[in-house]
C-alpha cells in the first residue's frame, strides 16, 4: 500500500514540475517527445523531434532536482532528436548559431552539455558579444552512446555506434565504432562491429 501511495506521489509531483516548465517555455518544437524530467524549450528557433524520443529517466540524478534544457537561441537554429532517441536528466542542448543534430536510438546521460557556440569572445571587449562566424554544427551519429557528465563541444562530428566515456570533453571528429574518452577525448578503443 505504502508503495502505491508512493507511486502516485512521486508522478503527481513530477506532472506538476512538467506542467510548469512546459508553462515557461517559449521556443518552438516540432514532433512529440515523452516527457520523464521537466523540459524548458527557449529561443527563436525550432527543436525538432522524431518518433519515440524519451527525455528524462526514473530513477536517476536529478530526477527531481534538475530539468533539461534546449535552447534553439538564433532564428536558423536548430536542435533535432533522431528516432528512439533517450536523453536522461539535466541534459542541456544550446544551439545559438548553427544546429545541434542527435541521431536515432542514441543514449545520453545524465548531466551531459551539447553546445554549437563558445557563447563568448576571449578579449575582455569581446566577451559580451558571440561571434556567429565563430559558431559551428554538432552532428551525433545514429546509435551513439554518451556517458555522463560529458561535454560536446563546437563543431563535434560522433561517428556512428561510437560510446563516449564519462566526463569527458569532446572537441574534435570521434570516428565510427569507437570508445572515445578524456579531456580532450581521444580514442581508447576499437568496437568490434
Amino acid at each position: 500500500m505504502k508503495s502505491r501511495i508512493t507511486s502516485r506521489v512521486i508522478r503527481l509531483l513530477q506532472w506538476i514540475r512538467t506542467a510548469f516548465y512546459a508553462s515557461i517555455s517559449t521556443g518552438q518544437y516540432e514532433g512529440v517527445a515523452q516527457k520523464i524530467q521537466p523540459v524548458l524549450i527557449l529561443g527563436n528557433g525550432i527543436v525538432e523531434f522524431e518518433k519515440n524520443v524519451v527525455l528524462g529517466y526514473f530513477p536517476s540524478p536529478f530526477f527531481f532536482s534538475g530539468y533539461i534544457h534546449l535552447e534553439a537561441r538564433g532564428n536558423s537554429s536548430s536542435i533535432r532528436f533522431g528516432e528512439g532517441s533517450h536523453v536522461n536528466n539535466n541534459f542541456v542542448g544550446i544551439a545559438e548559431h548553427s544546429s545541434i543534430t542527435i541521431g536515432k536510438r542514441c543514449f545520453i546521460g545524465t548531466n551531459v552539455e551539447i553546445v554549437d557556440s563558445d557563447f563568448h569572445g576571449i578579449k575582455v571587449s569581446d566577451r559580451r558579444t558571440s561571434d556567429p562566424e565563430k559558431a559551428k554544427p554538432v552532428v551525433i551519429g545514429d546509435d551513439v552512446f554518451i556517458g555522463s557528465n560529458s561535454k560536446i563541444m563546437k563543431g563535434v562530428v560522433i561517428g556512428v555506434g561510437s560510446v563516449i566515456a564519462n566526463g569527458s570533453i569532446v572537441v574534435g571528429e570521434i570516428p565510427a565504432n569507437v570508445i572515445a574518452g578524456g579531456n580532450p577525448a581521444k580514442v581508447l578503443k576499437v568496437i568490434e562491429v
